[in-house]
Order: C-alpha cells, then sequence, then structure tokens
C-alpha cells in the first residue's frame, strides 16, 4: 500500500483537476446554450425557405441553372468535394471520431477531395494521405452568415466550374445534450427530394417548425425566372451549410459539457477511494505504533 504522504498528493492532484475539468463544464454548458437557441432558431429558417424554394420552382424540369445540373462520372472522372467539419480542439468525447470514422467510409467508395473545417479533421485528413483543397480554423463560436459565405462560395464555385460531380458535408446533428448524430449530406447538386429530407431531419425535434405541405403557393414574379431561382438555390445552399455548421457547433459544445462533467464525477470517485485508501493506510500506521509500544512497555518489564 502506498505511503499516506504518497496518498496526500495524489488526492491533492485529482483535487485540482476536478476544479479544472468543472470549469470546462461550466464554460461548455454556456457556450452549448447559446449554440443550441441558435441552431433551432435557425431551424424555423430552414422551414420557411424550403418551403419558399420548392414553392417557386416546382417546375423543377424547366430550370437549367448549374447548381441544379446532374452530371456523369464521365464528365468529372467520379470527383467528389467533401467540406469536413470537426472542432479545433480535443476534450469533447466522441465527436470527431465519430465524424471522422463516417468520413473515412464515404472515401473508400469515391474520389474526393477535402475542405476541413476544424483543425482535428484536418489532421486526421493529411494523416491518411488524403488531398486536402482548403483548411479553415478561424470559425468563431457564435457563427454568422458572414463567416460562412467564404467556404459556401468556394463550394459553389468548384461545382459549378465542372471540377466534381457531387458536394457533400460532413457534419453533427444535434438531437439532446446526450446524443449526437454524426452525418452526411450531399448539398449539389440541388435536389428536392435531398433537400426536403434535410430540413425535416433537421427539424424533427422542433415541434414548431412547419413542415412542407402538399399545397404549395403560387408566386407571381416579374424577370428572369431561371435567374431567380438560381440565386434562391445559392442562398439556400448557404444557408444548409451555415445551418450543419451551427448543429456542429452545438454538438461540440454538448459533447464537451458532458465529457467535462463525466471526468469531474469520475475525479470524485477517485477522491472518495483515495480518501479511503488513506484512512486505511493511517489506521494501519497508528495501529502498528500501538503494537510497537506495547511490545517496548512487555519487553521493559
Amino acid at each position: 500500500m502506498a505511503g499516506t504522504k504518497e496518498i496526500k498528493r495524489r488526492i491533492k492532484s485529482v483535487k485540482n483537476t476536478k476544479k479544472i475539468t468543472k470549469a470546462m463544464e461550466l464554460v461548455a454548458a454556456s457556450k452549448m446554450k447559446r449554440a443550441v437557441s441558435s441552431t433551432l432558431a435557425s431551424r424555423l429558417y430552414a422551414g420557411y425557405s424550403w418551403e419558399l424554394l420548392v414553392s417557386v420552382a416546382k417546375n423543377g424540369d424547366k430550370i437549367d441553372h448549374p447548381l441544379f445540373l446532374e452530371r456523369t462520372k464521365e464528365e468529372t472522372k467520379g470527383k467528389a468535394l467533401l467540406l469536413l467539419i470537426t472542432s479545433n480542439r480535443g476534450l469533447c468525447g466522441a465527436y470527431n471520431a465519430q465524424i471522422i470514422k463516417k468520413t473515412l467510409a464515404l472515401i473508400k467508395g469515391f474520389k474526393v477531395d477535402v475542405i476541413s473545417i476544424g483543425k482535428k479533421g484536418d489532421v486526421a485528413m493529411r494523416r491518411v494521405n488524403q488531398n486536402v483543397l482548403a483548411s479553415f480554423f478561424e470559425i468563431p463560436d457564435n457563427i454568422s452568415i458572414s463567416d460562412v459565405t467564404p467556404i459556401a462560395n468556394l463550394l459553389i464555385n468548384e461545382y459549378s466550374l465542372g471540377n466534381y460531380d457531387k458536394v457533400f458535408v460532413a457534419y453533427t446533428d444535434f438531437v439532446s445534450a446526450l446524443t449526437q448524430k454524426p452525418n452526411i449530406r450531399q448539398v449539389l447538386p440541388v435536389s428536392k427530394t435531398e433537400l426536403k429530407e434535410l430540413i425535416e431531419n433537421l427539424g424533427e425535434n422542433e415541434q414548431n417548425i412547419n413542415k412542407v405541405s402538399g399545397e404549395l403557393t403560387d408566386y407571381l414574379f416579374e424577370g428572369d425566372k431561371q435567374k431567380l431561382i438560381g440565386e434562391l438555390a445559392e442562398k439556400i445552399t448557404k444557408m444548409q451549410i451555415y445551418q450543419m455548421l451551427l448543429e456542429s457547433n452545438a454538438s461540440e459544445q454538448s459533447s464537451r459539457m458532458m465529457a467535462m462533467k463525466n471526468a469531474s464525477e469520475a475525479s470524485g470517485e477517485m477522491i472518495d477511494d483515495l480518501t479511503l485508501m488513506f484512512n486505511k493506510a493511517r489506521q494501519a500506521n497508528i495501529t502498528r505504533e500501538i503494537s510497537e509500544i506495547s511490545a517496548g512497555m512487555v519487553s521493559v518489564n
């Protein structure tokens, strides 16, 4: 059994660790509250924007905008572009590992170039010698649409130039503080079916979101309909990426909060065990000292 001094040193060390993990848990909880609020607010907008796009673009057969154009593998040599959303820091449970694992499974079946958001995904892709076109590490916690615009424009431009036949986004859906679901979604070419599934999945836990009904609103508009639908498609694509970043941010903060909470609880249990061990060691020392004193008195007598 370790000496009492060694046990006291370990107890002090674990207590210091518990203070750190508890502070990180509280910080993550505060960030998670803001992130979840932004995510839920954006889900409602996603429902309305989808309804608008479907209503305007219901005559989909007549749309010839590049973002709606599905290319064959022969035209692009079967290459796809993937936006991978991870975190810059660790200590967030399985958040990064889950989405990276899902991404690696996708890469095995496609010729994929990667654009990474977050250092963890960038390091993972370079470790497996995956081609990384660009990396973004400075995305703030309070994400705005202006932070997403350069990334979305890069994806849209690469697809519009005909360099890729599909564009995917690997992100993590926020379900609850305890549950986060890694997901990979196709954002280009714009598919009405894909968009509908995405918005409905994002809003499946939001009771106030309006699902798209079978009755679509007829809009009267002037000007070039193709240009209007194209601009709407670009805005909706940017909105999707924005929503995915919000979902990932909320998932990261909730995963970090739970990881730090579990670490704090584990530290508390370890302190209890070490305290019991310390008491046993101290009692053993007292018993030994009493025995030595008793033996000394017997020998004197």
